[in-house]
């Protein structure tokens, strides 16, 4: 493991060429409560780029992967055109979409954030791609700290529908960089984040997984 810093990742980002038309696309990926949205907010303050998060394109507690069409409709199919997307918030207290179109400029980088941002149907046209890692039982712990212990069962349905989408999408092993959404090495996390380790572990999906593939 080691400390990098998100400015010394932003230039390495810009420096490298657009994939999704003329815009360098990064997805941070990874299980629910794992800290990506912490690190996404980060990264894109360093890139001054958008986030787009993907539960705004959920519909409720639905299966978070189900997101894509209206991504891939309103805001990838448009940029991928040198064109500027837009894309509509779900309200998750009211239970739907809200009326509001928020753009989605045509600009140097874009992040999109959450889980299966970076499955195998956007991998090829990914700048940057990032696994947050975080063990199980920590992912959940936040979770109910944050939603209620009311919505335990939903989270639990939650973190077997992720487990299900990444194992058959092999998302962790085809990412770019696995970040420690959970770490103790010292470092400033307002500017820097810990790396984690790729090692011959699978199952939980927690800082250590196999070695990067190809993105095809």
């Amino acid at each position: 493991m080691r400390v990098e810093t998100y400015a010394a990742l932003a230039a390495r980002v810009l420096a490298a060429p657009p994939r999704l038309g003329p815009v360098r696309l990064v997805a941070v990926d990874g299980f629910a409560g794992s800290g990506k949205t912490t690190f996404a907010a980060r990264l894109g303050a360093a890139l001054e780029a958008q986030v787009v998060h993907t539960d705004d394109l959920l519909e409720g507690w639905a299966e978070p992967t189900t997101f894509w069409p209206r991504l891939e409709a309103w805001a990838l199919a448009p940029l991928r055109a040198g064109q500027p997307g837009r894309y509509r918030r779900y309200d998750w207290l009211h239970e739907k979409f809200g009326a509001r179109w928020r753009e989605v400029p045509v600009a140097a980088s874009l992040v999109i954030e959450g889980v299966s941002s970076a499955r195998a149907a956007i991998r090829p046209e990914l700048t940057l791609s990032v696994w947050v890692a975080a063990p199980k039982a920590v992912r959940l712990e936040r979770g109910i700290a944050r939603d209620g212990e009311r919505l335990r069962p939903q989270w639990e349905a939650w973190q077997g529908a992720e487990e299900s989408h990444v194992a058959v999408d092999h998302t962790p092993e085809r990412t770019d960089l696995v970040v420690d959404g959970d770490p103790a090495v010292p470092h400033a996390p307002q500017h820097a984040f810990v790396t984690g380790r790729r090692t011959d572990q699978t199952q939980s999906y927690g800082l250590d997984v196999a070695p990067p593939e190809s993105r095809t």
